[in-house]
């Protein structure tokens, strides 16, 4: 690893043309991946995107600034870009990876406890509220839009593995994990309740409506509406997603799952 990493700061001097002091900050952080990666058992030869994103929150929940976090990735990512250009990966764990921040203020951020409150309003005693829950968990767990969360199909989940392909803005993509509550729910969803709502319909959208038609972002900010009144708890559904990332920053993972 060492040999490796002496190759890496030759790269940055003489290919990237870095200033020493910025190599040596850009090796120092490679350092540190390599490193935390080893106690996990891995390697940064062999990391997977979740992994990497796992490692990056938790560089962020240790306070550090958003300054300090955008060279921590700039320079996670100029590693794997060196280490494709050595054929030692065929791919690049970072490049689908988004890094959680907080780009302003954020307005109408909920509680933990208010979140618990508004999932646990939802009646689950039908399909469509098992639905409901597994939606809005899975939009709180992975801070979706309306329009990712609607517009989710099954070529981009990935059950087992706890992630989920999203494609964004710009056609941008990125991977991002959910939590256990979200993959329980969303587990039970699709065994019992997405058959009943598919009324023998084929569709690879994941969420459908009673009719078993994908369900549309209309059709989840007027059941967010509903059960928002029978909870009693404020903001719109772009909230969730506004907690997320508020309560992701502040806690460095998926706060509630910790709690339990």
């Amino acid at each position: 690893m060492d040999d490796l990493l002496e190759r890496y700061r030759a790269y940055l001097l003489t290919a990237r043309r870095r200033s020493p002091l910025t190599a040596e900050v850009y090796l120092r952080e490679a350092r540190g991946l390599a490193q935390r990666l080893a106690e996990r058992g891995s390697d940064i030869r062999t990391v997977s995107p979740r992994e990497l994103l796992e490692y990056l929150v938790e560089r962020r929940s240790a306070g550090l600034s958003s300054t300090t976090m955008a060279r921590v990735v700039s320079s996670v990512r100029s590693l794997f870009k060196f280490l494709r250009l050595e054929n030692l990966r065929s791919d690049d764990p970072s490049e689908l990876i988004e890094t959680p921040r907080l780009e302003r203020a954020l307005p109408d951020v909920l509680a933990l406890e208010e979140i618990d409150r508004l999932l646990a309003s939802i009646d689950v005693s039908d399909p469509g509220g098992i639905r409901d829950r597994a939606l809005f968990e899975l939009i709180y767990s992975c801070g979706l839009r309306i329009s990712e969360a609607a517009g989710l199909t099954f070529d981009s989940l990935f059950l087992k593995e706890r992630m989920l392909r999203v494609t964004g803005k710009r056609r941008k993509e990125r991977i991002v994990p959910f939590g256990e509550n979200a993959a329980a729910w969303l587990t039970l969803y699709l065994d019992t309740a997405r058959p009943a709502l598919a009324k023998g319909r084929r569709s690879d959208r994941v969420f459908l409506n009673h009719l078993g038609k994908g369900i549309s972002r209309k059709g989840v900010w007027k059941r967010f509406s509903q059960i928002r009144g029978l909870s009693g708890v404020g903001g719109k559904v772009h909230t969730l997603r506004h907690s997320f990332a508020t309560h992701l920053l502040a806690g460095g993972a998926d706060l509630r799952t910790v709690q339990e």
